[in-house]
């Protein structure tokens, strides 16, 4: 289901699947022309408008959008860690089996313990992406 299809309660459904509250502040890492873009726009309406990368501002959530060939997801991860509340969540958007750049999932269920985090639910975000909420364990 993408963030347009069908009506604004499934919409809403999907952004609460997601755990995003109107009052969170979400840092968005990994943009690039392949994104969501409805997905993208429905949360920014929701939330507002997302800090920027290079902010030195603490996120609620970080949505990092990820592909098989954009480098090391543990290294990405770390970044994202770093931006985070201390019961902050990385919504980590990668794309579904079959499209150019899907990241196997044993490759995020490697990687999240490495920095420390743990997967607790994926979530068809889209057409094209899934979203994996990772957390730090005490954050369960």
């Amino acid at each position: 289901m993408s963030a347009t299809a069908g009506s604004a309660d499934e919409v809403r459904t999907l952004l609460d699947r997601l755990g995003l509250k109107p009052d969170h502040v979400i840092m968005e890492q990994g943009y690039d022309t392949d994104i969501d873009a409805p997905l993208r726009d429905a949360m920014q309406q929701y939330v507002g408008e997302f800090v920027a990368e290079d902010s030195y501002e603490i996120a609620d959530i970080v949505v990092l959008w990820w592909r098989d060939d954009d480098g090391d997801l543990v290294d990405a991860l770390m970044d994202a860690r770093v931006q985070l509340a201390d019961n902050g969540v990385v919504l980590l958007l990668t794309l579904k089996p079959g499209r150019e750049g899907h990241v196997e999932s044993v490759e995020v269920a490697e990687a999240a313990p490495t920095t420390g985090l743990q997967g607790t639910s994926s979530v068809n975000a889209g057409e094209d992406w899934v979203a994996t909420r990772l957390v730090a364990p005490g954050n369960l």
